[in-house]
C-alpha cells in the first residue's frame, strides 16, 4: 500500500481526499498534517459564525469519526518545517519525520497583512481561520469600534458581522466602489446604499498610512492626515498562498506552486492543490475551482484518463442579508462584447448580461439574483441565447421567473451549488437512493448548501419536485422558514395580536430576514392570512406554488398533469369524448385512470394549459392543491350485495361541501360502504366505515412513505352527522396545522386525545363548523365573482400566468 501524505488539513485537500475514496479506498496509507488544532471545517462559514447565524461546531466538515472510518491518520496542531525530496519525507516542528511514496501540499492561504507601521499591534486581524474569528468575537464583547481595512467579498462580510456583534463599524476602501472584481459601477453603488442602511460606514479612496497604537490597537491614520479611532483592525486586502515549503525545497513557484493541468509539480511524485497552487498563470481563491481542482487530482492519484484541469470560470455571491448579488464572468464591457441591462431603481433591482457572439460572458446580478445558477450555467456552456427574451418590465409578483418550472426544465448536469460543484442530477440522484427528505439530509450527503448556504431555496425546490407529495416543507427547519425564527404558532398569533393585514406586513412587522420572504414563508403566509381572515384578505395568487397557479401538477420534465373533477370517480359520455377529443388535439402522451378513481392526461405542454381546460369545460379535481383531493369510495349499497349504505352518494356529498377550501397540506378522504373496506378508508386523512346502524368515523391517517393507521373517533347515525365532523375536523386541522404538514403527524403532534375533546364538545364543534362554512363561502364567492367579471370565461383565464 502506498503512502499518501497530504500537508493541510483545510477545504480543497479533504475534498481532494473525499472524491480519492469514492474512486479507491485501499491503495493508500494516508497522513494528514494540519497545523491548526481543529478537524477540517468550512472556512467560507466563518462569516455566518462572526454574523452569529451558526456556531463553530456546526460548521465541521469532516468530523474526528471521520478519519477514523476512513483509517487516516490525521496529525493536528503540528507544523510541517521542511520536505526532503531526495529521501520522500516531511518534517515537522515536534520532531515528527514522515515519509511518503505521493505527497499533496494543500497549505492555503494565509491573510495579506499590510506593511505599514502597527500592523503587528494587539487588535489587528486578519479573517481566515477560526482563531481569528474568536478573537474579533472576544474583542467585540468589550470593544466599541472597529475598522475593516478593505471593501471586497471578506471585508463586508467580516464588517457585516461586526455589526451584529454590536460594534461602530468602518470600511476602508482604496478604491471609489465597492468588490470591483465582482461588480461594475452602477451594482456597486447600490450595494454600498444598501450596506449604509445597514449601519456600515464608508471611508472610500482611502489609503492607510499607520495604525495607530503603543501595544494594542488605537486608531487608523490614512494618507490624507484624517484618522479614525478603534479597537479593532480588520485586515481584508487579499490573500497570499503558502508556498515557502515548496519554495525552499526547489519547486517551482511564482505567486502559487506551479502545477500542470493534472495538479502535478516540477516533481512527479508531489501535488499541490487549492489556494497555494497555481495553475496556468492563475491562483484561485474561491471554493468552487479549487474543489474542481481536487476532482482532477482524485483522477490522476487513480489512474483515470481525462482532460485534466483546465482552469475555472469565477462566480461570487454575498453572505450579508438584504444584499442578493451574483457575478460570473466579466464585469465591464469592452470592444468585443455588448450588454443587456435592467435596471429597476424602485424595486432596487439590476440585471446585466454581457453578450458576445450570441452567448453569454459576463453576470451582474443585484437586488434578485434568483437567475444567478441558471445563467452561469449558460455561460459555462456557451449556452446560443438567440432565441431568449432578454428583459421584461412590469409583470405581476412570481410571474417573470417560476422557480418551480425553472427547477423541473433545468438539465441533470446543471451546477446547483457552485461551493462545492454540486449538479441537480447528484442531487435528485441522491434523494431517491438514500431516501432523503430534508435540506439537512442532502447537505450532509452531498454538500449541497453546505458552504455560502446561498444554494438552499432551489436544493429544498429540488427535494419538492422530486419528492412531491411526501414533501415536508415543516421539516425543513425549525423556525417557519430561513427569513424567521419564529414558529408557524408564534407567527400566526402575532398576526391575531396585532391586527396585520398582509404578508408583507407581516415580515416588516415581526422582522423577516428578506422584506420579500422566500419560497417557504410567501405561501405559508398567504394561507394563514386566508385562513384567520377568511373574509376580508384577498388571495394572493403570485404566493401560490406553481401547481396552484396552473391547476395542474408540474411534471419531472417541466410539462403538466391536468386532472379534471370527477366526484366520485363518476362521469358522463359527453365529459369522456371531451376528454379523448382533447388528448387527441393537444397530442396528450398519456391518459391514465388515477388512483383516486379520475381521469388523468400527462404530459401537457405549460402553454397549452389554459386551451385544455377550456376545451375540456369541466372543473378541477385539486389534484394539485393543498387542499381536499379527493373522497374515495367504493358503490356501496347501490349496487354491492355487501354494502350497508350509500356510499357512493355521501362520499360525492363530502366531496362538493368541503372541496376548494385551502388547508395547511393536501387532504384524502374515503367512504367504505360496509368493514370490507374496499375504499381502503383507515389510511385516509378523513374515513368513513358504513355499519349497519349508522357510520363509523375515522381520523389521521396517511397512506404515504411512512402509513399511519387512522385513529377511531365515534359513530354517528346519520350522514348529516358525518358532514359536521367531517367541517369541524377540517376547520381545526386548518387554524392549528403548520402549513406543509399532513394530518398524520398533526394529530402525533396535538394528541388524538386533545383533537377527540375538542370535536366531542358541541360549543367548540359548532364553532369550527361556522368558522369552515364562513371560509368556505369566500371561496364560493371569489369563484363566482371571478366567473361573472370574465363572462363566460373559465378560473383558468383567471389565474393562469
Amino acid at each position: 500500500m502506498k503512502k499518501l501524505v497530504m500537508i493541510g488539513n483545510g477545504m480543497a485537500g479533504v475534498r481532494s481526499l473525499e472524491e480519492l475514496l469514492k474512486r479507491d479506498n485501499s491503495s493508500y496509507d494516508i497522513t494528514i498534517i494540519g497545523e491548526e488544532p481543529h478537524p477540517n471545517y468550512n472556512r467560507i462559514m466563518l462569516s455566518n459564525v462572526l454574523q452569529g447565524k451558526t456556531e463553530l461546531d456546526d460548521i465541521i466538515i469532516n468530523e474526528w469519526e471521520w478519519y477514523k472510518e476512513n483509517n487516516i491518520k490525521l496529525i493536528t496542531g503540528e507544523k510541517v518545517t521542511g520536505i526532503d525530496r531526495d529521501r520522500k519525507a516531511v518534517s515537522t516542528d515536534k520532531g515528527s519525520d514522515i515519509s511518503y511514496d505521493d505527497l499533496i501540499i494543500a497549505t492555503g492561504s494565509s491573510a495579506f497583512i499590510l506593511p505599514v507601521p502597527g500592523s503587528d499591534l494587539d487588535g489587528v486581524i486578519g479573517f481566515r481561520t477560526i482563531e481569528d474569528t474568536e478573537k474579533m468575537i472576544t474583542i467585540a464583547e468589550t470593544k466599541k469600534k472597529a475598522v475593516v481595512i478593505g471593501g471586497g467579498l471578506l471585508g463586508l462580510e467580516a464588517a457585516r458581522g461586526l455589526i451584529d456583534r454590536g460594534m461602530e463599524v468602518y470600511v476602508v476602501h482604496l478604491l471609489p466602489t465597492l468588490m470591483e472584481q465582482q461588480l461594475d459601477a452602477p451594482a456597486a453603488r447600490m450595494l454600498k446604499k444598501d450596506l449604509e442602511k445597514q449601519g456600515m460606514i464608508f471611508k472610500m479612496e482611502k489609503q492607510t498610512a499607520e495604525i495607530v497604537g503603543e501595544t494594542v490597537v488605537e486608531g487608523v491614520r490614512f494618507n490624507d492626515g484624517e484618522e479614525l479611532a478603534c479597537d479593532l483592525v480588520v485586515m481584508a486586502v487579499g490573500i497570499r498562498p503558502n508556498v515557502a515549503l515548496a519554495k525552499d525545497c526547489g519547486l517551482e513557484v511564482n505567486r502559487g506552486i506551479v502545477v500542470d493541468d493534472y495538479m502535478r509539480t516540477a516533481d512527479p511524485s508531489i501535488y499541490a492543490v487549492g489556494e497555494c497552487a497555481e495553475h496556468r498563470g492563475v491562483a484561485y481563491g474561491l471554493v468552487a475551482p479549487l474543489y474542481e481542482q481536487g476532482q482532477v487530482l482524485a483522477d490522476t492519484l487513480t489512474g483515470k484518463e481525462g482532460p485534466g484541469y483546465e482552469g475555472s470560470i469565477l462566480s461570487t455571491q454575498l453572505k450579508v442579508a438584504g444584499c442578493d448579488l451574483f457575478s460570473g464572468g466579466k464585469i465591464n464591457e469592452d470592444d468585443e462584447t455588448e450588454a443587456i441591462v435592467v435596471q429597476d431603481a424602485v424595486a432596487g433591482v439590476y440585471k446585466k448580461i454581457l453578450v458576445e457572439d450570441n452567448k453569454i460572458t459576463g453576470i451582474v446580478l443585484y437586488g434578485n439574483a434568483s437567475d444567478g445558477n441558471r445563467l452561469f450555467s449558460m455561460l459555462k456552456k456557451r449556452t446560443d441565447i438567440s432565441e431568449y427574451t432578454t428583459a421584461a418590465v412590469f409583470q405581476k409578483a412570481g410571474e417573470a421567473e417560476d422557480e418551480a418550472t425553472l427547477l423541473a426544465e433545468m438539465p441533470a448536469d446543471e451546477t446547483v451549488c457552485g461551493c462545492n460543484g454540486v449538479t441537480k442530477g447528484t442531487i435528485v440522484q441522491s434523494i431517491l437512493e438514500e431516501d432523503l427528505t430534508t435540506f439537512d439530509d442532502v447537505k450532509k450527503c452531498t454538500k449541497a448548501g453546505g458552504s455560502c448556504g446561498k444554494c438552499r431555496p432551489m436544493v429544498e425546490g429540488i427535494l419538492s419536485l422530486t419528492l412531491g407529495d411526501n414533501f415536508d416543507a415543516a421539516a425543513q427547519t425549525n423556525g417557519m422558514c430561513e427569513c424567521t425564527d419564529k414558529s408557524r404558532d408564534e407567527v400566526v398569533a402575532e398576526i391575531k395580536e396585532k391586527g396585520l393585514q398582509s404578508p408583507m406586513e407581516v415580515r416588516y412587522v415581526l422582522g423577516f430576514k428578506h422584506p420579500e420572504g422566500c419560497s417557504k414563508c410567501r405561501p405559508a403566509l398567504n394561507y394563514y392570512m386566508r385562513m384567520i381572515r377568511p373574509a376580508d384578505y384577498e388571495d394572493d395568487k403570485s404566493s401560490r406554488f406553481v401547481n396552484e397557479r396552473m391547476e395542474g401538477n408540474i411534471q419531472k420534465d417541466g410539462t403538466f398533469s391536468v386532472i379534471p373533477r370527477m366526484y366520485g370517480g363518476t362521469t358522463t359520455a359527453d365529459e369522456l369524448i371531451r376528454m379523448g377529443e382533447v388528448a387527441k388535439k393537444y397530442d396528450v402522451p398519456l391518459v391514465k385512470i388515477t388512483g383516486a378513481s379520475r381521469i388523468g392526461l400527462y404530459g401537457v405542454k405549460k402553454e397549452d394549459l389554459p386551451h385544455v381546460w377550456e376545451d375540456l369545460d369541466m372543473r378541477s379535481g385539486y389534484a394539485y392543491s393543498k387542499s381536499l383531493r379527493n373522497v374515495k369510495s367504493c358503490v356501496g349499497s347501490l349496487f354491492c350485495r355487501f354494502g350497508t349504505q350509500d356510499s357512493l352518494g355521501l362520499g360525492i356529498k363530502l366531496e362538493k361541501e368541503l372541496e376548494m377550501v385551502d388547508t395547511p397540506h393536501k387532504m384524502k378522504m374515503g367512504v367504505t360502504g360496509c368493514p370490507r373496506n374496499c375504499a381502503e378508508v383507515l389510511t385516509k386523512d378523513f374515513g368513513v366505515v358504513c355499519v349497519e346502524n349508522g357510520y363509523q368515523l375515522y381520523i389521521g391517517g396517511n397512506g404515504g412513505t411512512e402509513v399511519r393507521e387512522c385513529d377511531y373517533l365515534k359513530i354517528v347515525a346519520t350522514e348529516e352527522e358525518v358532514i359536521m365532523y367531517a367541517k369541524a375536523y377540517m376547520q381545526y386541522y386548518r387554524e392549528t396545522g403548520i402549513y406543509g404538514e399532513r394530518t398524520a403527524p398533526w394529530v402525533e403532534r396535538l394528541g388524538i386525545d386533545t383533537i377527540k375533546t375538542v370535536l366531542m364538545d358541541n360549543e367548540q364543534r359548532d364553532y369550527y363548523v361556522d368558522r369552515f362554512t364562513l371560509a368556505r363561502d369566500t371561496y364560493h364567492e371569489a369563484w363566482s365573482a371571478m366567473l361573472k367579471k370574465n363572462d363566460e370565461k373559465k378560473l383558468y383565464d383567471v389565474i393562469k400566468i
